[in-house]
C-alpha cells in the first residue's frame, strides 16, 4: 500500500467499520463535504476513496467525486452484496465492490488491486461480467478469425491454452478443474501463468486479451 492514502467517507447512516480501521489504520475519515473539498485542492488519482451502501446517498456522492476528480478510485462496501448492485456500481464508475464487513485482510488485498489498476467484485459477480463481457464481444467479432487472440495463445502450453479458453468462456476454477480433469489448485498455477505470460491482471482482462484489438472498453449489461 506504499503512497496510497485511503479516504473512507462517513455519513448519518455510514457509520466507519471496525474493520476497515483495522485494515488501514492511517486511513482518512471525512464526510462529503470535507472529502469534496479535498478534491477541489488535491490529487487522489493515486489514492483510494471507499464508500458504503448503508449512506443512502452513496450514489449521489461517487457521481460528486468522479465529477471532481474523473480518475478517482473508488470501492463500494454492501452490506448485502447482489450481483445487480454490483453491476449498477461497476457501470457508475467503481472500482471495487465487495462486502461491508470483510476481514481487514481481504480489504488490504482489495485495495491492492485496486490501487494497481485492477478491478475487485465479488466472485458472483465476476462469473456474470465474464459470462457478459464474452457474450458481448463474440457479437461484436468478424467470422474471421482472431490473429490477436490466437499470437497470444499461442505464447502458452497446450494445458495453460485450455484454461484461458475456458476461464475466458466464464467458467470457474471449479468448473475448469472438473473441465479438465485436474484440480482446482493446477488451475489457480496454470491461470496465474497465463496471467504473467499474457500481462493481465484478471479474468476480464484475459477476455479482452484474447478478443484482440477494438475491444478494451466493454459496456457491462444492466440486467
Amino acid at each position: 500500500m506504499n503512497g496510497a492514502t485511503h479516504f473512507y467517507l462517513r455519513g448519518p447512516a455510514a457509520p466507519l467499520p471496525e474493520r476497515w480501521s483495522e485494515a488501514f489504520a492511517l486511513g482518512r475519515v471525512l464526510d462529503a463535504t470535507a472529502l469534496l473539498a479535498w478534491l477541489r485542492g488535491h490529487s487522489v488519482v493515486h489514492d483510494i476513496i471507499w464508500l458504503s451502501t448503508t449512506d443512502a446517498q452513496w450514489s449521489t456522492h461517487l457521481q460528486q467525486i468522479l465529477r471532481a476528480e474523473p480518475a478517482a478510485r473508488v470501492v463500494l462496501l454492501s452490506s448485502a452484496p447482489q450481483p445487480q448492485e454490483g453491476l449498477e456500481a461497476i457501470n457508475a464508475g467503481v472500482r471495487g465492490y465487495t462486502h461491508n464487513y470483510a476481514v481487514p485482510a481481504l480489504l488490504k488485498e482489495v485495495a491492492l488491486v485496486v490501487e494497481h489498476g485492477g478491478l475487485w467484485v465479488g466472485p458472483d459477480l465476476l462469473q456474470r461480467l465474464v459470462g457478459s463481457t464474452q457474450t458481448a464481444l463474440a457479437s461484436r467479432s468478424a467470422p474471421a478469425a482472431n490473429p490477436t487472440g490466437q499470437d497470444a495463445l499461442a505464447a502458452l502450453s497446450a494445458r495453460e491454452a485450455e484454461v484461458a479458453r475456458a476461464v475466458s468462456a466464464g467458467h470457474s476454477n471449479r468448473e475448469v478443474a472438473d473441465l479438465l480433469n485436474i484440480s482446482e489448485r493446477t488451475v489457480k498455477a496454470h491461470l496465474g501463468m497465463v496471467f504473467e505470460k499474457l500481462a493481465v491482471r484478471d479474468r476480464l482482462q484475459l477476455v479482452l486479451r484474447l478478443a484482440g484489438p477494438g475491444s478494451s472498453s466493454p459496456t457491462y449489461p444492466q440486467s
